[in-house]
């Protein structure tokens, strides 16, 4: 592909892990092979954070390439976009293309390098997005970079990628496809987003759930329901992982279009407020939350909240994950939802609630002020929230079980 491009200089980046493992091997047997020029920046960070963009941009800028490939999960496919945009566009201040209300929001008008995305992780649905997400470390919270500029120019969906990732990162993986597809599918429709640019370029990432990201994110969830347990349970299953590899893109579709909401907008502070937390199976020396496990803990909380709006829909993802609803009550809706989810993540052990991973209620404050300014994603919550609710949203998820 890069051939075909005529790519002269490649900038090939992936993550200190992946650079001793057979995903990135086979990309650079694949460069060797086709003569193709490339250096490598295997510096990205899991989690990337304000200063990591920076590096890699740094990077991006001194070797003046003509192409980008990314082999990593959602951490490196962000960056590669970060450092894409920024080089391409050597004037800008790096605040100029950082979603408001932190940064200024600027609509991308600079042409960017062609950049293949090679997922090796089930999960983010970054290399079909335009969304590239860090910790602003001054803030203490994530935020983000929105705009179709920045999508990867092709995806390589190759499911033998996936089979070097631990138990515990195929959870976390699966559990972000999980949210992408409930939290698109429940987002406020399109027809009551706003506002409404009258210049298509103005026009944000994120639209609100619509009939066609409804098709991808109903598709993903119902492979979620087969496929994540067994993808977990058994490194073996190739279909169960080919499967779960492709939801992660499917979902991407879907919310890379629609949106996402609650679950997003909560887990950024979730994140960046982390203390202590370390988790199983992650190589780093540096305390994390997981991204698909730090959405997925209020999920119970977020959709038994938002289920007075749509609760059909809320009902329909229910019975898709398992629950039976023949006599369900539509103002049970959200309550059927929460159950199913706990019961889900019961049976895959995960850590019971945001105590289990260091916060308490002394914390929420601070939570929801972190909450506050993602508003590209809060305000797609098909209910409105208050701070008050927020408050209670954290509340009621620091236990699940």
């Amino acid at each position: 592909d890069l051939k075909n491009l005529g790519a002269k200089k490649v900038c090939l980046m992936t993550d200190k892990n992946l650079s001793q493992l057979p995903p990135v091997n086979a990309v650079l047997n694949s460069l060797a092979k086709y003569g193709i020029n490339f250096q490598m920046y295997d510096e990205v960070r899991v989690e990337p954070t304000d200063q990591s963009f920076l590096d890699a941009t740094e990077f991006a800028k001194k070797g003046e390439f003509d192409a980008y490939v990314a082999v990593g999960g959602g951490s490196v496919i962000d960056t590669c976009k970060a450092a894409n945009l920024y080089a391409s566009s050597p004037t800008s201040d790096f605040l100029d293309y950082v979603n408001a209300p932190i940064g200024k929001g600027k609509p991308v008008t600079v042409p960017l390098k062609p950049h293949i995305a090679v997922p090796t992780t089930s999960g983010t649905g970054s290399e079909t997005t335009g969304v590239a997400i860090f910790d602003f470390k001054e803030l203490k919270v994530k935020t983000g970079i929105a705009s179709r500029a920045i999508k990867p120019t092709l995806g390589i969906i190759d499911p033998l990628h996936t089979l070097s990732m631990p138990e515990r990162i195929v959870a976390n993986s699966g559990f972000d496809v999980l949210c992408h597809a409930l939290e698109s599918y429940t987002a406020l429709p399109y027809k009551m987003r706003s506002p409404c640019p009258s210049n298509p370029i103005n026009r944000p990432a994120y639209q609100g759930s619509n009939p066609i990201s409804d098709i991808w994110a109903l598709h993903a969830l119902r492979i979620v329901a087969k496929y994540l347990k067994r993808a977990i349970r058994n490194p073996e299953d190739h279909e169960a992982r080919a499967n779960m590899h492709l939801a992660s893109a499917f979902a991407g579709i879907g919310f890379g279009n629609a949106g996402v909401h609650l679950c997003h907008g909560m887990s950024y502070p979730i994140s960046g407020l982390v203390k202590t937390y370390k988790p199983k199976d992650y190589n780093v020396d540096h305390s994390l939350v997981p991204h698909g496990l730090s959405v997925v803990l209020t999920s119970p909380a977020v959709f038994a909240f938002t289920a007075q709006v749509h609760p059909e829909r809320h009902l329909e993802a229910a019975e898709i994950l398992g629950a039976d609803i023949r006599t369900a009550r539509i103002k049970d809706a959200g309550f059927i939802l929460a159950d199913t989810l706990r019961k889900f993540l019961f049976d895959l052990n995960v850590d019971d609630g945001l105590a289990a991973i260091g916060y308490s209620k002394a914390d929420i404050p601070a939570l929801v002020k972190g909450t506050l300014p993602q508003e590209r994603v809060t305000k797609l919550s098909p209910r409105p929230q208050t701070e008050e609710d927020l408050s209670a949203l954290f509340e009621a998820s620091m236990k699940l079980y």
